[in-house]
């Protein structure tokens, strides 16, 4: 039997550690400015946008939080090239789209300029949060069997992606054609905070804070073979 070093366990564990953190922070986030605000305002009360929060008590909570999923993003090594340039794209994003916030409800011309920045990084980072659901996370190893628990977990991974994309899609669609009529439902705080909160339910699986693998009781896991495992 192989013996794991202490550099492997830590390995290990900074992988699904560093899964989990983001995919909490990301479930959490829309939540958690939306009650901070409340509370300062003391009144229950939605903004039109997530991203309208940089106006509100709940700045800080909003910045903080995308910086952090910036940084884990860009932190996280991923697999193979692949993993490692989109989740370092996705990480750029977020931390674009903290450093420019939307633009306010009366904007100068800079104000609008930073705004336009604010929208594109905002898309940028949808996509490329539905592009790590749907296509990185869902690899296998060429000539590895998919086991039952990988198979439940890329179900997950399908439907959280496929939220992402869908949420991106109806964005044209509430602003352009339907968003006056339901305005006061603030549709689009609705599609930011499902799309944030299916990636942030990726990630908890991709760390395996759900959906985790079993292991035979009568033989211990191999640490270095669960590094290659829990990459995919």
């Amino acid at each position: 039997m192989s013996q794991a070093t202490p550099s492997e366990d830590l390995r290990i564990v900074s992988y699904m550690m560093l899964r989990k953190v983001i995919g909490w922070i990301g479930t959490l986030l829309p939540f958690a400015v939306a009650v901070v605000n409340m509370l300062f305002v003391s009144s229950v009360i939605l903004k039109g946008s997530v991203s309208g929060y940089y106006y509100t008590g709940a700045r800080n909570v909003l910045v903080g939080g995308l910086c952090a999923i910036g940084v884990f993003l860009f932190a996280y090594k991923g697999y193979d090239n692949w993993d490692r340039w989109i989740t370092n794209v996705a990480g750029l994003f977020a931390i674009g789209v903290a450093f420019f916030p939307t633009a306010p409800e009366h904007p100068s011309a800079s104000d609008k300029v930073v705004g336009y920045v604010h929208f594109v990084c905002a898309g940028g980072l949808f996509i490329t949060l539905a592009v790590i659901a749907l296509w990185l996370f869902r690899k296998t190893d060429p000539g590895t069997e998919r086991s039952l628990r990988k198979s439940q977990r890329d179900r997950v991974y399908l439907i959280c992606g496929s939220v992402i994309a869908l949420c991106i899609a109806l964005v044209p669609l509430e602003s352009f054609v339907i968003g006056a009529a339901i305005s006061r439902f603030q549709p689009l705080f609705w599609l930011e905070s499902t799309a944030i909160l299916a990636f942030g339910v990726a990630w908890l699986v991709k760390g395996q804070q759900f959906l985790k693998d079993r292991q035979p009781p009568s033989s211990p896991a191999d640490p270095a073979a669960e590094l290659v495992s829990l990459s995919r």
